[in-house]
């Protein structure tokens, strides 16, 4: 892997900084974290600037040391994140591109990078999180439709989707990984019902999905019927090894500041602190090496991430929540003040372990995939 860069990537990098200067000190401040309309309204705004400006399709066309100048650039900018349009731009929108067909990507994927609709994903369900194979939300065939009917849960951004990237089980005779589906299903469809979840740190990001009968077209299914975990693995290997690109950047720029607040406040005389902030440097200096590792091998394998994404994602949930567990030594019994800073990521820091894939499924992953171990009993 060859990690110096071009003149064309290093006049990118300059064109993107100048772009970045000029446009982020016009934009308004941003919405309540609470108001979800308001936040997909800034978000999708923030993309369509993106698109305007040529930079929208940076996640998906683009070589991966540029698509790596791209993240760095606008988190040390401070520009807004995807947010809204996470499951779209680094799930839906990567898997429609890899799998679809060509009718398909043309009716999904502009939109997406248009920032005019935005996507949920519909994998969990109550008792099928970690172990996805044991979803039970059923589809039938109906002529050119599918009926759905089920529940998900835990299903990001549904309460301001216009579409749901889900798993259906197509063929319940079949084996557990055999008979399962993907669809692109419309949230405004008759037979959705949506219902917000409340998560420890306040948000409403989350929510209970319900299907009660909804028709969608069979031309949304992305993949052959009964190939749905194929597919979904595409999904879940974007969502692991690529999508939490930007956040290792961000992580880095909270321990500097981590750093100059235990300076300001006294605490940097503590040499066990110390020792912890060079640790969690030396932490994210390779992690963004693996970061760059896993998106070279995501380009040679043509946009796919590989089982590294799974390396990637085991010791980055766990550096994330190291890192916030620091930060609150570094406040002290400020860490308990919601309005400071670092303590509400703290409390999301928590999910980490859990979201796309626990920590043990990782470790199931690389042991089996990286490894060669054989599968547990």
């Amino acid at each position: 892997m060859d990690l110096s860069h071009t003149p064309e990537e290093d006049e990118f990098r300059a064109r993107l900084r100048e772009w970045l200067a000029k446009v982020l000190p016009t934009l308004p401040a941003g919405p309540p974290p609470a108001d979800w309309p308001a936040r997909r309204a800034y978000d999708l705004g923030w993309q369509r600037m993106l698109y305007d400006a040529g930079y929208a399709d940076v996640h998906w066309d683009a070589s991966p040391t540029t698509r790596l100048i791209f993240l760095e650039e606008t988190e040390k900018a401070g520009a807004p994140y995807v947010g809204a349009n996470f499951v779209g731009l680094l799930h839906a929108g990567p898997t429609i591109a890899a799998e679809g067909t060509p009718e398909q990507r043309a009716r999904w994927l502009p939109p997406i990078l248009r920032g005019e609709e935005v996507w949920c994903q519909g994998f969990s369900e109550p008792d099928a999180g970690s172990d996805l194979a044991a979803l039970r939300t059923r589809a039938w065939r109906d002529g050119d439709d599918y009926v759905v009917t089920g529940s998900k849960i835990w299903t990001s951004h549904a309460e301001v989707a216009d579409w749901c990237e889900l798993l259906v089980r197509t063929d319940p005779g079949a084996p557990r990984h055999g008979g399962i589906t993907w669809l692109a299903m419309p949230m405004d469809a008759p037979g959705v019902s949506v219902r917000p979840l409340r998560t420890l740190a306040g948000s409403a990001e989350f929510a209970e999905v319900f299907l009660d009968e909804v028709r969608v077209p069979v031309a949304h299914r992305v993949g052959a019927e009964n190939d749905g975990w194929r597919v979904t693995m595409v999904t879940l290997s974007f969502e692991r090894g690529t999508a939490f690109v930007g956040e290792v950047v961000a992580c880095r720029r909270v321990l500097r500041e981590l750093a100059r607040t235990a300076r300001e406040n006294g605490r940097w005389d503590d040499p066990v602190l110390r020792r912890r902030l060079g640790r969690l440097e030396a932490e994210f200096r390779a992690l963004w090496r693996l970061t760059q590792w896993n998106v070279s091998e995501a380009e040679a394998n043509g946009g796919v991430p590989g089982a590294g994404g799974s390396v990637f994602k085991l010791r980055y949930s766990h550096a994330r929540q190291e890192l916030y567990d620091t930060a609150a030594d570094v406040l002290g019994p400020d860490g308990l003040d919601l309005d400071r800073p670092w303590v509400l990521d703290r409390l999301s820091s928590l999910s980490y372990t859990i979201a796309a894939g626990t920590s043990q499924i990782q470790r199931n992953i690389v042991a089996e995939r990286i490894l060669g171990l054989p599968k547990g009993r």
